[in-house]
């Protein structure tokens, strides 16, 4: 199915997302997110192909919570998991930092996963226990992690921090530099390929890691939750990811953010 999806994937973001950039409108959901044409477009569309490839229930950001959570059932049997644009906001604001964004459940667990940023023509995607790709590169393309935590580049999503941790992160940074993209998706691979050392969000939707958690896993990084050190563990909707591509790297991060809960 692998290279089905690849191809669906690049295909509606190139006809559905790409077109549309810098020409849509949008409007804001209940939950205050930004919604664009583009986002229920590709959404469709990717239903529409993923059911061609597999026909699999789809579970996308762009149902009611009512809808994705009677659909979560399926993800021992097979669930198709999309996010049509994430990073909607820059999107919408012409920031060129945005992707689709599918995995594929069985057994609970992704075991495909496909991330592609179209205006950087970049698709990241893995398979459980073959490994992890950018544009065909084998990930983590960096070569050497940094030699301390305080060499690192992180990547840091305050807003979604408790204060503490936060106001910690803020005046007291263990790391050398920040950045925040506003897209998940991307974060995670981004992380994955060594370009950001270590990451923290405080709390992520089911489709902003269904694919990235497994394209960093399969490059060989280590991953766990604010709470547990089992990253799979716990509340599917709202989970929290500390993270990083080195897992030498890894205890110093996760030990410092514990610490400063």
């Amino acid at each position: 199915m692998l290279p089905a999806l690849l191809d669906i994937v690049k295909a509606v973001a190139q006809r559905e997302i790409v077109p549309r950039y810098l020409k849509v409108a949008h409007e804001h959901k209940v939950d205050g997110s930004i919604l664009t044409e583009a986002d229920t477009a590709a959404q469709q569309a990717l239903t529409e192909g993923l059911k061609a490839i597999n026909g699999c229930p789809v579970l996308g950001e762009e149902m009611t919570p009512q809808e994705q959570q009677a659909l979560w059932k399926y993800r021992d049997s097979g669930l198709w998991v999309l996010d049509p644009v994430d990073g909607t906001s820059n999107f919408a604001n012409g920031l060129p930092y945005f992707a689709v964004s599918v995995g594929f459940y069985q057994a609970g667990r992704p075991i495909l996963g496909a991330v592609y940023a179209p205006e950087a023509n970049e698709l990241f995607w893995a398979e459980a226990g073959k490994g992890a790709f950018l544009n065909g590169e084998r990930l983590p393309i960096k070569e050497r992690a940094p030699t301390s935590l305080k060499r690192a580049m992180a990547g840091v999503d305050l807003k979604r921090l408790q204060p503490k941790l936060a106001s910690a992160l803020a005046a007291h940074p263990p790391y050398v530099s920040q950045r925040n993209f506003g897209s998940s998706a991307l974060d995670w691979c981004y992380v994955a390929a060594g370009r950001l050392d270590i990451y923290i969000h405080g709390g992520q939707k089911l489709w902003d890691y269904a694919a990235g958690a497994l394209i960093l896993q399969e490059a060989g990084g280590a991953l766990c939750t604010l709470d547990s050190d089992d990253f799979w563990a716990g509340d599917p909707w709202q989970r929290s990811v500390i993270c990083a591509w080195d897992k030498e790297i890894f205890k110093p991060w996760r030990d410092w953010i514990r610490a400063n809960q």
